[in-house]
Protein backbone atom coordinates (compact mmCIF):
# COMPACT_ATOMS: atom_id res chain seq x y z
CA UNK A 1 0.00 0.00 0.00
CA UNK A 2 1.30 3.13 -0.91
CA UNK A 3 4.24 1.87 -3.01
CA UNK A 4 4.89 4.12 -6.62
CA UNK A 5 6.11 0.54 -7.80
CA UNK A 6 2.35 -0.45 -8.04
CA UNK A 7 1.18 1.45 -10.47
CA UNK A 8 3.96 0.10 -13.05
CA UNK A 9 2.14 -1.84 -15.72
CA UNK A 10 2.54 -5.36 -15.31
CA UNK A 11 3.57 -5.15 -11.76
CA UNK A 12 1.72 -8.53 -10.68
CA UNK A 13 3.52 -10.59 -12.86
CA UNK A 14 6.95 -9.05 -12.34
CA UNK A 15 6.98 -10.09 -8.52
CA UNK A 16 5.35 -13.23 -9.29
CA UNK A 17 8.18 -14.69 -11.36
CA UNK A 18 10.69 -12.91 -9.76
CA UNK A 19 9.66 -14.48 -5.95
CA UNK A 20 8.40 -18.10 -6.76
CA UNK A 21 8.83 -18.65 -3.24
CA UNK A 22 5.84 -16.50 -2.77
CA UNK A 23 2.13 -17.57 -1.91
CA UNK A 24 -0.01 -14.19 -1.41
CA UNK A 25 0.32 -11.27 -3.08
CA UNK A 26 -1.72 -8.04 -2.16
CA UNK A 27 -3.90 -10.25 0.11
CA UNK A 28 -5.00 -12.31 -3.21
CA UNK A 29 -3.60 -16.23 -3.60
CA UNK A 30 -1.13 -16.75 -6.33
CA UNK A 31 -2.66 -19.61 -8.87
CA UNK A 32 -0.13 -21.94 -10.49
CA UNK A 33 -1.52 -21.07 -13.76
CA UNK A 34 -0.61 -17.21 -13.02
CA UNK A 35 2.79 -18.15 -12.10
CA UNK A 36 3.40 -20.62 -15.47
CA UNK A 37 1.54 -17.81 -17.29
CA UNK A 38 3.74 -14.88 -15.30
CA UNK A 39 7.23 -16.97 -16.16
CA UNK A 40 6.52 -17.05 -19.54
CA UNK A 41 5.91 -13.26 -20.08
CA UNK A 42 8.63 -12.18 -18.06
CA UNK A 43 10.97 -11.35 -20.60
CA UNK A 44 8.64 -8.89 -21.82
CA UNK A 45 7.51 -7.68 -18.69
CA UNK A 46 11.32 -6.82 -17.05
CA UNK A 47 11.30 -4.92 -19.85
CA UNK A 48 7.82 -3.04 -19.62
CA UNK A 49 9.26 -2.81 -15.96
CA UNK A 50 12.43 -0.93 -16.44
CA UNK A 51 11.50 1.46 -18.26
CA UNK A 52 8.63 2.76 -16.28
CA UNK A 53 11.04 2.56 -13.40
CA UNK A 54 13.42 5.53 -16.20
CA UNK A 55 10.69 7.45 -16.28
CA UNK A 56 9.66 7.59 -12.79
CA UNK A 57 13.10 8.38 -11.82
CA UNK A 58 12.90 11.89 -14.48
CA UNK A 59 9.30 12.67 -13.04
CA UNK A 60 10.71 12.48 -9.02
CA UNK A 61 14.12 14.41 -10.42
CA UNK A 62 11.20 17.40 -11.53
CA UNK A 63 9.12 17.01 -8.44
CA UNK A 64 12.21 17.65 -6.49
CA UNK A 65 13.40 20.59 -8.21
CA UNK A 66 9.67 22.22 -8.16
CA UNK A 67 9.78 21.28 -4.51
CA UNK A 68 13.01 22.86 -3.51
CA UNK A 69 11.90 25.72 -6.06
CA UNK A 70 8.38 26.33 -4.17
CA UNK A 71 10.40 26.50 -0.95
CA UNK A 72 12.89 29.14 -1.84
CA UNK A 73 10.00 31.53 -2.85
CA UNK A 74 8.15 30.90 0.66
CA UNK A 75 10.84 31.42 2.42
CA UNK A 76 11.74 34.97 0.56
CA UNK A 77 8.18 36.01 0.68
CA UNK A 78 8.57 35.16 4.46
CA UNK A 79 11.76 37.46 4.89
CA UNK A 80 10.12 40.38 3.27
CA UNK A 81 7.20 40.06 6.17
CA UNK A 82 9.41 39.83 8.78
CA UNK A 83 11.07 42.81 7.87
CA UNK A 84 8.25 44.73 7.22
CA UNK A 85 6.85 43.64 11.17
CA UNK A 86 10.28 44.83 12.54
CA UNK A 87 9.79 47.94 10.79
CA UNK A 88 6.38 48.28 12.39
CA UNK A 89 7.31 47.10 15.95
CA UNK A 90 10.10 50.36 15.47
CA UNK A 91 8.37 52.80 17.66
CA UNK A 92 10.30 56.08 16.61
CA UNK A 93 11.31 56.89 12.93
CA UNK A 94 15.11 58.28 11.61
CA UNK A 95 13.45 61.93 10.79
CA UNK A 96 11.65 61.93 14.63
CA UNK A 97 8.25 61.21 15.83
CA UNK A 98 5.51 61.38 13.13
CA UNK A 99 2.37 63.02 13.16
CA UNK A 100 -0.85 61.60 14.71
CA UNK A 101 -2.00 60.77 10.88
CA UNK A 102 1.28 59.22 10.23
CA UNK A 103 0.60 57.20 13.36
CA UNK A 104 -2.59 56.14 12.36
CA UNK A 105 -1.43 54.90 8.82
CA UNK A 106 1.50 53.20 11.18
CA UNK A 107 -1.26 51.60 13.16
CA UNK A 108 -2.75 50.47 10.93
CA UNK A 109 -0.23 48.39 8.37
CA UNK A 110 0.04 46.75 11.40
CA UNK A 111 -3.14 45.73 11.74
CA UNK A 112 -2.69 44.77 8.16
CA UNK A 113 0.51 42.89 8.49
CA UNK A 114 -1.28 40.58 11.82
CA UNK A 115 -3.92 39.84 8.79
CA UNK A 116 -1.45 38.09 6.64
CA UNK A 117 -1.00 35.78 8.97
CA UNK A 118 -4.22 34.17 8.37
CA UNK A 119 -4.17 34.69 4.68
CA UNK A 120 -0.90 33.11 4.46
CA UNK A 121 -2.73 29.86 6.57
CA UNK A 122 -5.59 29.98 4.31
CA UNK A 123 -3.69 30.20 1.36
CA UNK A 124 -1.36 26.88 2.34
CA UNK A 125 -4.01 24.90 2.91
CA UNK A 126 -6.27 25.78 -0.28
CA UNK A 127 -3.23 25.73 -2.87
CA UNK A 128 -3.08 22.37 -4.57
CA UNK A 129 0.08 20.43 -4.50
CA UNK A 130 1.42 17.52 -5.95
CA UNK A 131 1.16 14.01 -3.95
CA UNK A 132 4.51 13.98 -3.69
CA UNK A 133 6.94 12.90 -0.56
CA UNK A 134 8.46 16.69 -0.48
CA UNK A 135 4.65 18.08 -0.26
CA UNK A 136 4.19 15.94 2.67
CA UNK A 137 7.55 16.82 4.34
CA UNK A 138 6.44 20.46 3.42
CA UNK A 139 3.21 19.92 5.31
CA UNK A 140 4.45 18.37 8.54
CA UNK A 141 7.02 21.68 8.42
CA UNK A 142 4.75 24.11 8.07
CA UNK A 143 2.08 22.63 11.25
CA UNK A 144 5.32 22.02 13.22
CA UNK A 145 6.16 25.87 12.46
CA UNK A 146 2.66 26.92 14.00
CA UNK A 147 2.75 24.69 17.14
CA UNK A 148 5.96 26.09 18.06
CA UNK A 149 4.78 29.67 17.52
CA UNK A 150 1.34 28.82 19.40
CA UNK A 151 3.56 27.77 22.08
CA UNK A 152 5.79 30.12 22.18
CA UNK A 153 3.11 32.68 22.36
CA UNK A 154 1.09 30.87 25.01
CA UNK A 155 5.00 31.23 26.76
CA UNK A 156 5.19 34.62 26.68
CA UNK A 157 1.91 35.53 27.97
CA UNK A 158 2.38 33.54 31.11
CA UNK A 159 6.14 35.54 31.83
CA UNK A 160 4.49 38.74 31.17
CA UNK A 161 3.19 39.92 35.01
CA UNK A 162 0.73 42.78 35.42
CA UNK A 163 1.83 45.79 36.56
CA UNK A 164 0.39 46.27 39.88
CA UNK A 165 0.15 49.52 41.55
CA UNK A 166 1.35 49.40 45.16
CA UNK A 167 2.84 52.08 45.90
CA UNK A 168 2.25 55.51 44.38
CA UNK A 169 4.44 58.38 42.81
CA UNK A 170 4.63 59.99 46.22
CA UNK A 171 5.65 57.18 48.24
CA UNK A 172 1.85 56.83 49.85
CA UNK A 173 1.44 52.66 50.35
CA UNK A 174 -1.70 51.70 49.07
CA UNK A 175 -4.12 48.38 50.06
CA UNK A 176 -4.31 45.45 47.94
CA UNK A 177 -6.27 42.69 47.59
CA UNK A 178 -5.55 41.14 43.99
CA UNK A 179 -6.19 37.36 45.27
CA UNK A 180 -9.70 37.95 46.61
CA UNK A 181 -8.92 36.84 50.06
CA UNK A 182 -10.73 37.42 53.16
CA UNK A 183 -8.44 38.28 56.12
CA UNK A 184 -8.83 39.87 60.10
CA UNK A 185 -6.81 42.47 61.58
CA UNK A 186 -6.70 42.01 65.34
CA UNK A 187 -4.76 44.37 67.91
CA UNK A 188 -3.56 42.43 70.70
CA UNK A 189 -3.51 44.60 73.32
CA UNK A 190 -2.34 42.57 76.05
CA UNK A 191 0.94 40.99 74.24
CA UNK A 192 1.44 44.33 72.80
CA UNK A 193 1.66 42.84 68.95
CA UNK A 194 -1.14 43.03 65.82
CA UNK A 195 -2.25 39.65 64.42
CA UNK A 196 -3.43 38.95 60.40
CA UNK A 197 -5.03 36.20 59.44
CA UNK A 198 -4.91 35.75 55.86
CA UNK A 199 -7.76 32.95 54.70
CA UNK A 200 -5.38 31.26 52.22
CA UNK A 201 -6.31 28.43 50.27
CA UNK A 202 -6.25 25.26 51.91
CA UNK A 203 -4.67 23.13 50.04
CA UNK A 204 -2.05 25.78 48.60
CA UNK A 205 1.63 25.09 48.84
CA UNK A 206 3.61 26.73 51.42
CA UNK A 207 6.29 27.36 48.63
CA UNK A 208 3.91 29.70 46.41
CA UNK A 209 3.45 31.88 49.21
CA UNK A 210 5.99 35.14 50.00
CA UNK A 211 5.83 37.32 52.93
CA UNK A 212 7.22 40.53 53.13
CA UNK A 213 6.59 42.48 56.55
CA UNK A 214 7.59 46.64 56.54
CA UNK A 215 7.40 48.79 59.88
CA UNK A 216 4.17 49.99 58.11
CA UNK A 217 2.56 47.56 55.66
CA UNK A 218 2.64 44.12 54.91
CA UNK A 219 2.69 42.17 51.64
CA UNK A 220 1.68 38.54 51.16
CA UNK A 221 2.30 36.83 47.46
CA UNK A 222 -0.21 34.46 46.46
CA UNK A 223 0.55 32.69 43.40
CA UNK A 224 2.27 36.09 42.04
CA UNK A 225 -0.41 37.89 43.10
CA UNK A 226 -0.11 40.87 45.95
CA UNK A 227 -1.75 41.51 48.84
CA UNK A 228 -0.66 44.19 50.52
CA UNK A 229 -2.27 46.10 54.15
CA UNK A 230 -1.14 49.13 55.60
CA UNK A 231 -0.51 48.96 59.20
CA UNK A 232 -2.01 51.08 62.16
CA UNK A 233 1.09 50.84 64.33
CA UNK A 234 4.22 50.41 63.38
CA UNK A 235 5.79 47.13 64.10
CA UNK A 236 8.76 45.18 64.09
CA UNK A 237 9.90 43.01 61.08
CA UNK A 238 12.93 41.43 62.35
CA UNK A 239 10.63 39.91 65.64
CA UNK A 240 7.74 38.99 63.18
CA UNK A 241 6.55 35.20 62.41
CA UNK A 242 4.63 33.82 59.65
CA UNK A 243 2.61 29.86 60.58
CA UNK A 244 0.12 28.50 58.61
CA UNK A 245 -2.71 26.48 60.61
CA UNK A 246 -3.26 22.72 59.90
CA UNK A 247 -6.57 22.64 59.99
CA UNK A 248 -7.89 25.77 58.07
CA UNK A 249 -4.84 26.11 56.23
CA UNK A 250 -4.67 30.56 57.08
CA UNK A 251 -1.86 32.13 56.86
CA UNK A 252 -1.33 34.07 60.43
CA UNK A 253 1.43 36.74 60.95
CA UNK A 254 2.22 37.97 64.31
CA UNK A 255 4.08 41.46 64.10
CA UNK A 256 5.46 42.81 67.75
CA UNK A 257 4.71 46.46 67.90
CA UNK A 258 7.43 48.77 67.94
CA UNK A 259 6.34 50.95 70.79
CA UNK A 260 6.56 48.75 73.79
CA UNK A 261 3.64 49.98 76.49
CA UNK A 262 4.06 48.89 80.07
CA UNK A 263 0.68 47.88 81.32
CA UNK A 264 0.09 48.80 85.77
CA UNK A 265 -0.75 45.35 87.57
CA UNK A 266 -4.14 45.76 89.43
CA UNK A 267 -3.46 45.89 93.30
CA UNK A 268 -5.19 42.70 95.69
CA UNK A 269 -6.20 43.43 98.84
CA UNK A 270 -5.14 41.39 101.71
CA UNK A 271 -7.94 39.47 102.51
CA UNK A 272 -8.48 38.50 99.42
CA UNK A 273 -4.95 37.17 98.97
CA UNK A 274 -6.01 35.43 102.97
CA UNK A 275 -8.79 34.04 101.39
CA UNK A 276 -6.98 33.00 98.34
CA UNK A 277 -3.93 31.32 100.33
CA UNK A 278 -6.90 29.41 102.60
CA UNK A 279 -8.50 28.09 99.35
CA UNK A 280 -4.73 26.81 97.84
CA UNK A 281 -4.40 24.96 101.39
CA UNK A 282 -7.69 23.35 101.44
CA UNK A 283 -7.12 22.61 97.84
CA UNK A 284 -3.90 21.00 98.64
CA UNK A 285 -5.42 18.93 101.88
CA UNK A 286 -8.13 17.06 99.53
CA UNK A 287 -5.39 16.28 97.00
CA UNK A 288 -3.31 14.77 99.53
CA UNK A 289 -6.02 12.43 101.11
CA UNK A 290 -8.20 9.97 99.14
CA UNK A 291 -11.65 10.69 99.78
CA UNK A 292 -13.79 7.31 100.28
CA UNK A 293 -17.47 6.96 100.55
CA UNK A 294 -18.79 5.87 104.03
CA UNK A 295 -22.18 3.86 103.93
CA UNK A 296 -23.44 2.38 107.50
CA UNK A 297 -24.80 -0.93 106.24
CA UNK A 298 -26.78 -1.32 109.22
CA UNK A 299 -29.25 2.07 107.88
CA UNK A 300 -29.45 0.79 104.18
CA UNK A 301 -29.33 -3.51 104.95
CA UNK A 302 -32.47 -4.75 103.27
CA UNK A 303 -34.36 -8.16 105.63
CA UNK A 304 -33.10 -11.57 105.26
CA UNK A 305 -36.40 -13.72 103.71
CA UNK A 306 -34.44 -16.76 104.71
CA UNK A 307 -33.56 -15.86 108.45
CA UNK A 308 -37.31 -15.44 109.23
CA UNK A 309 -37.97 -18.77 110.78
CA UNK A 310 -34.24 -20.17 112.82
CA UNK A 311 -33.48 -23.68 112.32
CA UNK A 312 -32.07 -26.03 115.11
CA UNK A 313 -29.97 -28.87 113.91
CA UNK A 314 -30.64 -32.24 116.13
CA UNK A 315 -28.70 -35.17 115.41
CA UNK A 316 -30.39 -39.00 115.35
CA UNK A 317 -29.94 -41.23 118.65
CA UNK A 318 -29.64 -45.08 117.89
CA UNK A 319 -28.61 -47.08 115.01
CA UNK A 320 -31.91 -46.09 112.97
CA UNK A 321 -31.59 -42.30 113.09
CA UNK A 322 -28.51 -41.94 111.53
CA UNK A 323 -29.15 -38.82 109.52
CA UNK A 324 -29.81 -35.59 111.51
CA UNK A 325 -33.26 -34.25 111.44
CA UNK A 326 -33.84 -30.39 111.36
CA UNK A 327 -36.09 -29.09 114.22
CA UNK A 328 -37.74 -25.81 113.36
CA UNK A 329 -38.79 -23.40 116.36
CA UNK A 330 -40.62 -20.60 115.41
CA UNK A 331 -39.65 -17.09 116.28
CA UNK A 332 -42.32 -15.22 119.20
CA UNK A 333 -43.02 -12.03 117.79
CA UNK A 334 -44.89 -10.69 120.75
CA UNK A 335 -45.58 -11.65 124.19
CA UNK A 336 -48.42 -12.10 123.53
CA UNK A 337 -48.39 -14.55 120.97
CA UNK A 338 -50.12 -17.97 121.61
CA UNK A 339 -49.99 -21.44 119.93
CA UNK A 340 -53.13 -22.61 118.63
CA UNK A 341 -52.64 -26.58 118.04
CA UNK A 342 -55.66 -26.37 115.76
CA UNK A 343 -53.94 -23.91 112.92
CA UNK A 344 -51.64 -25.77 110.73
CA UNK A 345 -47.76 -24.52 110.87
CA UNK A 346 -47.08 -22.16 108.44
CA UNK A 347 -43.96 -24.04 106.47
Amino acid sequence: MGNPCTEFEGYRQFVVATLQQLKYLDCKEIERSERIKALQDYPEVQWKIREQEAAYLLKRAREKEEAQRRMQEKKDEKQKQMDSKLGCDSPDSPQGKPNWAEADGEQERCRTVENDDDDEDRKFWEEPTPYTPESRLETHRYMEEKRRAKDNARESKKREKTAWTLVTAEGKVLNVNVPKLHFSLKDDEENNQIILDLAVYRHLDTSLLDVDVQPTYVRVLVKGKPFQLVLPEEVKPDSSCAKRSQTTGHLVITMPKAKEIILAKQKVSASIKHSDCNTQQKATRRSGQVEKLEVDPSKYSFPDVTKIVQEKERTGQGPIKLQPQKVTEAKKSSYDFENNEDVPPLI
